[in-house]
């Protein structure tokens, strides 16, 4: 009679419970990182619940789980008391202190988002958050240092409980006469994408043009949500599809016994996904928005200073003094931050080999390309792939 094989206690299949909602494009990301952490270093068997803990809670002692990844249920402390190895996506809360986290970067989705109004043009900013949930409040409160630390004054949508319990269809009129006052052009960030969407719809309401009195961006980069909205909606892209995957890594860490104190897998935010809602230059002198559209539509070539100022028809002196006044920066930083982003989008969208980006930009090779991408972000664009680009 053959003797039972031994199967190495790290190769045995454990089983995961997931408590990751499918119906925003961040929850199927996060759920796509694991499965592919899952691929390489399993094998893993999921047990997956759409419905939340409410629905696995009857039989998720049944189930005889290795360890969960689950949203910060209201039921949370009753599943750690489970003793089960736990990595938990914030949402209702900053951080479980003790526990595995993760967590978005919400200074550097702000920035972003600001930086992004703030290159078109804009000189009045708003933010749309939603009450009683920190990562809304930590987004508002970074983007408000952002637009301060340039020299503006953010105005914030007054979010009242009674407005939430009413939910949107009595919220709406409010919001949108909130936006009928403030100053135009305006430029509006929103907590996230369904915010986002919420915004635009108000501003249907208040009879406000979208992008030429109110330009929109959003946070998450859901497609399907951003398309949804008439005009599109530019938005903030995240990545939750690397934070999944270092979920399930943190996770595997847990199952094998390591002690990991207070572990916090961040997600990070790489660029602004651009969509007709923001589509704008909301600059009053037309030489200067011409020159800011000749840099837009040449981003894929080694344009230079005098190119600019030839294309909108000023000596560089004055073009640089137009510069400085209405964007407070220079034409060679726009040049540089335009030619930056594109760069950084393809790093962090695409899987094109450095050489063939740099080729596509106008670079002279990947050594130039990666010159100049060091200087300006302090990283190589290797290093910016590996922590921003797809897993």
């Amino acid at each position: 009679m053959p003797k039972p094989t031994h199967v190495p206690a790290d190769r045995r299949v454990r089983r995961v419970l997931l408590l990751v909602e499918s119906s925003r494009s961040s929850g199927r990301s996060l759920l796509r990182g694991i499965a592919d952490y899952a691929r390489i270093h399993g094998p893993w068997a999921f047990y997956w619940e759409p419905g939340g803990l409410e629905k696995a809670w009857p039989r998720l002692r049944a189930l005889d789980v290795s360890g969960i990844i689950l949203r910060d249920v209201e039921n949370l402390d009753e599943v750690l008391a489970c003793g089960i190895p736990a990595v938990v996506v914030g949402h209702n809360r900053v951080e479980i202190e003790g526990l595995a986290n993760v967590v978005t970067d919400s200074h550097g989705i702000a920035r972003l988002a600001a930086e992004h109004l703030l290159a078109r043009g804009f000189r009045h900013f708003a933010f749309c958050g939603l009450e009683g949930l920190p990562w809304s409040t930590l987004r508002g409160d970074a983007f408000r240092r952002c637009i301060q630390s340039a020299g503006f004054v953010l105005d914030e949508y007054p979010v009242l409980g009674s407005r939430v319990r009413r939910g949107w269809s009595a919220e709406r009129r409010s919001m949108a006469e909130w936006l009928r006052r403030l100053p135009k052009p305006l430029g509006v960030m929103a907590c996230n994408d369904d915010r986002g969407e919420q915004v635009v719809e108000a501003c249907k309401i208040a009879g406000l043009e979208v992008p030429d009195e109110v330009a929109i961006v959003g946070a998450d980069n859901d497609d399907l949500v951003c398309d949804l909205c008439d005009p599109p909606m530019s938005s903030v892209a995240i990545h939750f599809e690397r934070a999944g995957f270092e979920a399930a890594q943190v996770l595997d860490q847990l199952m094998r016994g390591r002690t990991l104190s207070a572990a916090k897998i961040v997600v990070q935010a790489s660029h602004v996904v651009t969509r007709r809602s923001t589509d704008i230059l909301a600059v009053a002198d037309p030489r200067l928005a011409t020159a800011l559209r000749f840099i837009r539509d040449h981003a894929n070539e080694a344009i230079s200073v005098p190119d600019v100022a030839r294309a909108a028809g000023l000596s560089r002196r004055v073009l640089e003094k137009r510069f400085q006044v209405h964007l407070r920066r220079s034409a060679l930083s726009e040049i540089r931050r335009i030619r930056v982003s594109q760069l950084c989008r393809l790093l962090a969208e695409t899987s094109q080999p450095i050489s063939q980006i740099a080729q596509t930009l106008g670079y002279t090779g990947a050594e130039h390309l990666a010159r100049y991408f060091r200087r300006e972000k302090d990283m190589s664009p290797l290093a910016y792939r590996q922590k921003y680009g797809r897993k």
